[in-house]
């Protein structure tokens, strides 16, 4: 039970010594210390600092100085077991482990995410992306749809044109290729970005593709979106770079990434300037063997809460099967999505990459009508 509650303006008392800022005094039972602080006071609060009984004060006294620096107005209380230090302010640049490294903290727990820019609580709307006459967000359904690996101009101009016309409204295609191994299929590299283009003023089809290293960024200058693969998620260097391009750029989920470090990867990009990020999950690495991945459709509504950003679901390298791509595409879109990015090829027995989770412009064609119906009629019932 919390026995006393004062606010006190200006200074608070701690072992003796006197520190000034706005503070609030909550006094309570020794058992009970963290948890009623925080079940009381934590709202507003963007992290709180659990110190160790009877801290030693001049750490205490440059703790709080530190703090004070930047821009934090702390909210102190005072128990029989513990302090805690109540945090107010912009904690998204504070090093959380540098804070818990200290000698005088016993914990440390963030309220607020450290994600700033790729948070929905401080940009409420939803962020729509356009991509030449595409919008990716508010409400629309993208369909990016095309071969895992850019072969031929022939194969690629052949595929966009048969998606275009089941419904598409992006070309998906991959000129460079992170591969497993070193002795598979690497893509065609700047000779496969040409054959997109070719695709592109054939259909008018906005093109997506994979940028895997910053030495070819100056290829990409005529890339309607550039796709940050799995691998690269937190490839620093490069989600700076791409932040202070003026184009549209999607991060797919790394293989193990929590939902706060993929958003964290959005931030690098936006902290470079720009906003047009988009997110797109692709399946993580469980303990499931059967799937080559495993899709996390709860990412939909986790991440509607947690951000304004697009999303995206990529239900071919989720699973690596093309019999399992209809159901989780429906399901996608069921749950939300904002897009899914799907492979076809016109072979997929010889493809060069990937076959097996690919469809054939034959079947690519009846579901994307089914994704396009179950969107509109969804839609309709929100009406």
């Amino acid at each position: 039970m919390v026995r006393l509650i004062s606010v006190v303006l200006n200074v608070h008392v701690i072992d003796g010594a006197l520190y000034r800022n706005p503070s609030i005094f909550v006094r309570s039972q020794p058992a009970a210390d963290v948890f009623l602080f925080m079940d009381h006071f934590q709202e507003g609060f963007s992290m709180i600092v659990v110190l160790k009984h009877n801290p030693n004060r001049d750490q205490l006294e440059s703790l709080i100085a530190w703090l004070q620096d930047k821009g934090i107005i702390i909210h102190t209380s005072i128990g029989e077991a513990h302090t805690i230090l109540g945090l107010v302010g912009d904690t998204s640049q504070l090093d959380i482990d540098l804070i818990a490294a200290l000698d005088i903290v016993e914990d440390v727990k963030r309220v607020q995410e450290p994600y700033k820019n790729a948070n929905r609580k401080f940009h409420p709307e939803d962020t729509v992306v356009k991509v030449g006459n595409t919008q990716i967000g508010g409400g629309n359904l993208t369909i990016m749809a095309g071969p895992c690996s850019v072969e031929s101009e022939e194969q690629v101009v052949a595929i966009a044109k048969a998606v275009k016309a089941s419904g598409a409204t992006m070309l998906r295609g991959g000129a460079f290729k992170p591969r497993t191994s070193p002795y598979s299929f690497q893509g065609l590299g700047a000779t496969g970005l040409e054959y997109l283009k070719v695709a592109r003023e054939e259909t008018g089809l906005p093109i997506v593709t994979e940028l895997m290293d910053l030495s070819q960024l100056p290829l990409f200058k005529d890339v309607d979106v550039i796709q940050i693969g799995a691998r690269n998620m937190q490839n620093f260097d490069l989600l700076k770079a791409v932040g202070r391009q003026e184009k549209p750029v999607m991060i797919k989920r790394g293989m193990s990434a929590t939902y706060e470090e993929w958003l964290m990867s959005a931030e690098y990009v936006m902290a470079g300037g720009n906003e047009n990020v988009i997110l797109c999950e692709r399946g993580i690495r469980t303990f499931e063997s059967y799937t080559r991945n495993t899709l996390d459709l709860a990412c939909i509504p986790v991440l509607r809460k947690l951000t304004h950003l697009p999303i995206i679901i990529d239900p071919s390298h989720a699973t690596g099967k093309s019999w399992l791509v209809e159901p989780l595409s429906m399901g996608a879109v069921a749950t939300g999505a904002d897009g899914l990015q799907i492979e076809v090829h016109n072979d997929p027995a010889h493809a060069l990459c990937d076959g097996p989770q690919s469809l054939k412009p034959e079947d690519f064609d009846p579901l994307a009508k089914k994704l396009l119906k179950l969107h509109a009629e969804l839609q309709s019932l929100g009406e």
